[in-house]
């Protein structure tokens, strides 16, 4: 299994990234082994998750959120909590 994620950092900034191993992935982060953007803007927090049955798929997914601007991955990260919600609910 492979995880596209969402954090955001101390700054205010969101930094997206992929991985098979998501809790390890994110203790990296914040105790700045993480990704270089990371390292200095620790520590952060997971705002959203996806599950992709491919690391190719993760890739894709990580690709297309890094084109978006800020006011589109907050709605993407909205959506994804209120569909969360609503998920765990039913």
């Amino acid at each position: 299994m492979f995880y596209t994620y969402i954090v955001r950092c101390k700054d205010g900034t969101y930094y997206t990234g992929w991985t098979n191993d998501l809790e390890q992935r994110i203790a990296a982060h914040n105790q700045g082994k993480g990704a270089k953007y990371t390292r200095k803007r620790g520590p952060v927090e997971l705002l959203a998750t996806w599950i992709s049955p491919s690391k190719s798929e993760a890739m894709k997914l990580e690709y297309s959120i890094k084109q978006m601007s800020r006011h589109e991955k907050q709605i993407l990260i909205m959506e994804h909590i209120t569909g969360s919600r609503k998920a765990g609910n039913g």
